[in-house]
């Protein structure tokens, strides 16, 4: 519900963001953000050029999302990724015959 208001934006106001990732996948982006939020980290999700039009007509971005955290939080959030990213790796390569 706070998404529809936009009462989840308040913490972000007065901060400086920074681009944390850009994805063309919204199971990644839905991912990303659960991660984010698990973690307590704010950030702003924001779709590029149409894409919120494409997302509506289409059920899916192909110009890709961009996900902003604040600045104070940029590193706790990039090593968060780079984190699962790692373990999905390793995952991958378990799975390999």
């Amino acid at each position: 519900m706070d998404r529809f208001f936009g009462l989840d934006r308040a913490a972000l106001e007065g901060s400086e963001l920074r681009l944390l990732a850009t994805l063309y996948d919204d199971i990644l982006v839905e991912m990303y953000e659960a991660l984010l939020k698990e973690e307590g980290i704010p950030f702003l999700r924001k779709d590029r050029s149409g894409g919120t039009a494409m997302r509506i007509l289409m059920g899916n971005n192909l110009q890709g999302t961009d996900l902003y955290v604040p600045a104070e939080r940029f590193e706790q959030a990039q090593a968060l990724f780079t984190y699962v990213n790692e373990e999905a790796a390793e995952d991958a390569e378990d799975q390999t015959p």
